[in-house]
């Protein structure tokens, strides 16, 4: 029997309020891993997005995530995607993309949406941490 690899960050994953767009809830959901580029301390910010579907048929769902350094920071586009949910499942948290960079005492935040084939984009649903905690 073939089992499924678990993330081995899942437990690092802290997820924001969740929105809608039909039958799918979504919730973004932000990592930061400390890491070190020469003599620079640095963080890889993760985003990360969780669908639940509750309707009766499967759905292919289209997502983007963003990213920016909350005091005066512009939205930067990380990644986007699209995957399958089915009929009552929920999938993820599912890596989207990520940004490294140096450490410095600031908040950053990851926004998520999605939408279902044909439909229209959710709202966000963000996520925050700080960026180089001790």
């Amino acid at each position: 029997m073939l089992t499924i690899p678990m993330d081995a960050h899942a437990a690092a994953i802290a997820c924001g309020g969740g929105v809608s767009t039909g039958r799918v809830a979504v919730n973004g959901c932000i990592s930061a891993e400390r890491g070190k580029e020469g003599k620079v301390i640095t963080r890889e910010i993760t985003a990360h997005v969780k669908l639940r579907n509750s309707g009766p048929t499967a759905v292919d769902v289209s997502y983007e995530a963003f990213f920016r350094v909350v005091s005066g920071g512009h939205w930067v586009k990380l990644g986007s995607g699209r995957t399958y949910v089915p009929a009552q499942e929920t999938v993820g948290p599912t890596e989207v993309g990520s940004s490294t960079r140096p450490c410095a005492p600031l908040k950053v935040e990851i926004r998520v949406h999605a939408r279902v084939a044909g439909g229209v984009w959710s709202g966000w649903s963000t996520a925050g941490t700080a960026q180089c905690q001790t």
